[in-house]
């Protein structure tokens, strides 16, 4: 029951901004039923599963009104193009961008969802960093929230 409420809570985390997916994680850390490696594991799916409608909005699978009014704008125009011109053709940079936001937060990885799903970023390497680059991240929050208590 853990491994699925993590999982849903995971995934709606990537969808809502506003729930605090670390917090939570901290707060199971605290459950010895499961390894930290399989609740890493189990978060990072459901995050990748959750930030995958963010991409499919940004390609245009999903039509939403807004998100689209947004990308019209001259200003987000203008830094998708600047986007398009530095990934273009290069998916390691591309690749090293994704797993950068996944794992730090830096750009945003909502953001970088979109971004990636607007220039159509292959769907295998958005998959492949965004698990590699959340697992480490939920990894590293699960074990040091085991191991707070040695702070006390």
């Amino acid at each position: 029951m853990l491994l699925l409420s993590t999982f849903f809570y995971s995934a709606g985390a990537a969808v809502v901004a506003f729930l605090a997916l670390e917090g939570y994680l901290a707060v199971v850390a605290v459950d010895d039923t499961y390894p930290s490696v399989v609740l890493a594991a189990v978060a990072a799916a459901g995050q990748v599963a959750g930030k995958l409608l963010w991409y499919w909005a940004g390609a245009g699978t999903t039509r939403l009104p807004w998100l689209r009014r947004k990308l019209e704008s001259p200003k987000v125009s203008a830094a998708l193009t600047r986007w398009r011109d530095r990934t273009d053709g290069r998916p390691v940079y591309t690749g090293l961008v994704l797993l950068a936001s996944a794992f730090a937060g830096l750009p945003p990885f909502m953001l970088m969802s979109v971004v990636a799903g607007v220039l159509h970023v292959r769907m295998w390497l958005f998959l492949g960093t965004g698990l590699v680059g959340r697992f480490f991240r939920f990894w590293i929050v699960l074990e040091a929230a085991d191991y707070a208590w040695l702070l006390l």
